[in-house]
Order: C-alpha cells, then sequence, then structure tokens
C-alpha cells in the first residue's frame, strides 16, 4: 500500500511540476507560430521546427505521465469506479472524466498540426497548421486544468 501511496505521490508531483514547463513550451510555440505567420518569416529548420517539435514531444510526455496518473490516483479511475458516474462531484467530475478527456483531444489536435506542417514546403503553411492546431490545443488544456488545485 505504501508503494503505491509513494507512486501517486512522485507521479502526481512530475505531472504538476511538468504542466508548467508544457504550458511555457507550447504558448512560446503558438506565439512563434503567429509571429511567423503575421510576418511571413521563412519556416525555419532550426530555431522553428525545433519550438515545435519540442512542444509536441512534451506534450506527449504530459499525456503519457497524466494516463499513468490516471491509474494510480484516488481522483482518477478508482474515483469512477467508486462513486458511478453519477455519483462525482463537480471537481471530482473534473479531474476524473473532463480534465483526461479534454487533454487527450487537445494532444490529437497538436499532434494533428505537427503532422500537417510537414506536408507543407511554404512556411506560411507550416506556421499557420502550427499556430491553427496547437493554439486550439492549447485552449482545451487550459480550459480543463484544476486550477483550484494549482494555486494551493
Amino acid at each position: 500500500m505504501e508503494e503505491t501511496g509513494l507512486a501517486y505521490t512522485w507521479v502526481h508531483s512530475l505531472h504538476s511540476y511538468l504542466a508548467y514547463i508544457v504550458l511555457a513550451v507550447l504558448i512560446l510555440a503558438v506565439a512563434n507560430a503567429i509571429t511567423g505567420l503575421m510576418s511571413k518569416r521563412i519556416f525555419n529548420m532550426g530555431k522553428d521546427l525545433r519550438l515545435s517539435l519540442f512542444a509536441l514531444i512534451l506534450c506527449h510526455i504530459q499525456l503519457l505521465v497524466g494516463l499513468l496518473l490516471y491509474f494510480v490516483s484516488p481522483s482518477g479511475l478508482s474515483a469512477i469506479q467508486e462513486f458511478g458516474m453519477g455519483g462525482l462531484t463537480s471537481v471530482a467530475r473534473l479531474l476524473a472524466v473532463e480534465h483526461p478527456f479534454i487533454n487527450i483531444l487537445a494532444i490529437v489536435s497538436i499532434t494533428i498540426g505537427w503532422s500537417r506542417h510537414k506536408k507543407f514546403v511554404e512556411g506560411d503553411k507550416k506556421f499557420k497548421s502550427i499556430a491553427i492546431f496547437y493554439g486550439i490545443g492549447l485552449v482545451l488544456i487550459l480550459s480543463r486544468i484544476p486550477w483550484g488545485q494549482w494555486f494551493n
């Protein structure tokens, strides 16, 4: 039982701290894509590509840590098993259902943006793909962050 508690604590801390890094890099990637699109800049295979790729990789790592947390956390799958979908409070529903589901959709959007940008040669289309799909992913992520827990 203590190993589960230790695993939960460790994974929860990793997921929480990594979230700040993921958000910062994702915001930078979206801002970079928007400024690149607006200024009609050439898509740099160094800076622009690496920033977008780094955001994608960090988002996927965060997803994996989040999925692991979902299965070891008392607020994840075990809350659904214990109370059922109808017995969850709004806070419990956010953590057990909405946060994981919406963030999976966000990662799917970001992954689509990355895949689409690779098909284009023109810098404006690359920037547009990243700006739109990474931006949608960012908005989805921001909409389902348990803000009350972040500042406690």
